[in-house]
């Protein structure tokens, strides 16, 4: 594991930083890469991300080689026909697509059941949902492991209704359908942009993949997927990040490669909300600004992720007066709460709704990074606070940030 404590002290984020390709959409990617016996090149591509590098051994173990280097990726195909993941290490979520891309193409696989973040009981029984629907035999084996068989042939078109807008349901019926036999539409999907680089990259490969908005996404299957060159997407959290530090540190920050048309909303409450921005060609400048009271509710995209709450729950916690959150998707995902007000945040919980008297000076303090998303929004605290913060378990924030330590060093940071 990597050195497990941060510290920081206080500073003013200043400088230029690079927004990494987007961890969500590379894992998806890579999922992708086991449709096809080609060589898939990748680039901009989060290579120094925790989560990434396990994936990448799991596609070793599956019969893939690969070759990393600075922000590329070359994937090429060494043995044909492994299908089951043997794998006893650190699981991360994406197994559950990797098991839709064993079966569509080989008719069968076996992979451990996902770990990785836990927010209430996500479970899978959508992607077990979704692939009887295709026409596989799905069960659970000891010790944790989930199976899927066709019985005779490939996984067959169909119709798939999603009860709910799940991203990772969407992106395992696309990659199930994609080399399914006969037409299989999607109803009810999760567009985002994360799904429309997975799509991007599969019809490139040859899948035959329309998306009909926010109401059906139909997929042809095809015969064969080949390989293929293709960018990945920059990744909108990171962005994010950095322009919320910007703010709160009272720093300039530009921030190259920055993705406006998957940051339209969360950008225009930020703007509202006190933050100072100018659009360069290929970036964006954050020269400070002072953060306002906040109000926000979480969605679907296009709306503000579920994962960007804690972001702006800094982000209130920095104004003069009273926030409010209210994650509709995973309602009491608050436990990062209790973690900044150890640092002197002022807060309640009220049902489901997340109240925060913003305006209270932080201090340092030692603090749990309980999951990824929470990390990060410990570190931006520990930058406006007196004295030095400790964050336990920092490895989460690496799961998502690539290149963290060189990064705050750049904008002017001391570690």
């Amino acid at each position: 594991m990597h050195n497990d404590i941060l510290k920081i002290k206080k500073g003013r984020l200043y400088g230029n930083v690079k927004v990494s390709g987007a961890k969500n959409s590379a894992l998806r990617l890579l999922a992708a890469s086991l449709l096809t016996d080609e060589q898939i090149e990748l680039n901009n591509f989060p290579n120094g991300l925790l989560d990434v590098q396990v994936h990448l051994e799991m596609l070793k173990v599956l019969g893939k080689d690969f070759s990393a280097k600075q922000d590329n990726v070359f994937i090429k195909e060494t043995q044909s026909g492994i299908t089951t993941l043997d794998w006893t290490e650190r699981s991360i979520r994406n197994t559950l697509l990797i098991l839709g891309a064993l079966v569509t193409r080989f008719g069968e696989g076996r992979v451990p059941l996902p770990g990785g973040c836990k927010l209430g009981e996500r479970k899978y029984d959508l992607h077990v949902m979704l692939l009887e629907n295709l026409g596989a035999r799905v069960w659970e084996e000891e010790p944790g492991y989930l199976c899927a068989k066709v019985e005779s042939g490939r996984l067959k078109g169909n119709n798939i209704h999603l009860p709910m807008r799940s991203t990772g349901a969407t992106e395992n019926s696309i990659i199930c359908a994609s080399l399914a036999q006969g037409t299989t539409t999607v109803w009810n999907p999760h567009i985002r942009p994360e799904i429309i680089d997975l799509i991007a990259l599969l019809n490139k490969m040859g899948a035959k993949i329309k998306v009909y908005g926010q109401k059906c996404i139909v997929i042809e299957g095809v015969d064969k997927l080949s390989g293929v060159k293709h960018s990945v997407i920059p990744d909108n959290m990171e962005a994010l990040t950095w322009a919320i530090g910007a703010v709160i540190t009272q720093g300039e920050v530009e921030i190259e490669n920055f993705p406006f048309e998957h940051l339209e909303i969360p950008m225009t409450y930020l703007r509202e909300s006190g933050m100072n921005f100018y659009r360069g060609e290929n970036s964006l400048i954050v020269r400070g600004g002072e953060a306002y009271p906040i109000e926000i509710s979480t969605g679907p995209y296009p709306g503000i992720n579920s994962d960007m709450q804690p972001l702006f729950a800094v982000y209130g916690a920095m104004s003069q007066g009273e926030s409010k959150i209210i994650d509709l998707r995973f309602p009491g995902r608050y436990g990062y709460a209790e973690e900044l007000a150890k640092m002197g945040m002022n807060y309640s919980v009220e049902g489901d709704l997340l109240v925060i008297n913003g305006g209270t000076p932080l201090h340092g303090a030692t603090v749990n990074a309980l999951d990824l998303r929470a990390g990060i929004a410990l570190l931006l605290a520990g930058l406006t606070a007196e004295g030095e913060t400790l964050i336990e378990n920092s490895w989460q924030i690496e799961r998502g940030y690539e290149n963290l330590n060189e990064k705050l060093t750049q904008l002017n940071i001391k570690l």
